[in-house]
């Protein structure tokens, strides 16, 4: 390759280069997201584990090869941090009945149960008593086998093949978690709400 190429490389790469944001200007753009995103995940943990997101993140810096998708590869790596800390909190997890979650629906339960005889619309006035408090507690109750992928995906709004690429797992492994997530989660709300008094009409929160 001649000067004449050599000059014109060196100015492709300093024009991406320029037109590149700096990583302290894509972190200030993301953290209100990925603080909001952690605290679902790991509660208490979010602030440790958005502070090792961005840690590993700045090193790996230069594998970003667009800065239009600097939100996913940051939500990536924040969802892998969650993980570890996941891992490490909980090295022998809780054991699930998943049959007794299978055929657990939360539909049929507040039907049966008819937990507001006077009212005309059962399951709204459920769901009514959840507050943003209570749901993320009721999250925070999942293995977070489960509980990652609710957030990811539901609250957050990515693709169920996209968090199988950020975790590097099959799309059908993926989609099984996310399923029993969802009746796992189901149950869950029932139980919290029992616990909490949420079942006692006219109950003031």
């Amino acid at each position: 390759m001649g000067p004449v190429a050599d000059v014109e490389a060196d100015s492709v790469d300093q024009a991406c280069a320029e037109a590149r944001p700096s990583f302290k200007t894509l972190a200030r753009e993301h953290l209100p997201r990925l603080l909001s995103l952690a605290r679902r995940m790991v509660g208490g943990d979010a602030e440790d584990a958005v502070q090792d997101c961005l840690l590993k993140a700045f090193r790996k810096y230069d594998q970003l090869e667009d800065p239009e998708a600097g939100g996913a590869w940051l939500t990536s790596i924040l969802v892998n941090c969650c993980r570890d800390r996941g891992r490490v909190r909980s090295r022998q997890p809780a054991a699930i009945d998943l049959e007794d979650v299978e055929e657990f629906s939360l539909y049929r339960k507040i039907a049966l149960e008819d937990p507001f005889p006077y009212s005309d619309s059962l399951h709204l006035d459920f769901l009514a008593g959840f507050g943003s408090e209570d749901l993320r507690e009721v999250l925070l109750r999942l293995p977070e086998l489960y509980r990652i992928p609710l957030v990811v995906v539901y609250m957050d709004g990515y693709l169920a093949r996209e968090l199988a690429d950020m975790l590097q797992v099959p799309l059908g492994t993926v989609l099984a978690r996310l399923h029993r997530g969802r009746k796992l989660f189901e149950r869950t709300l029932w139980e919290y709400a029992e616990e909490t008094g949420l079942l006692r009409e006219g109950v003031q929160r």
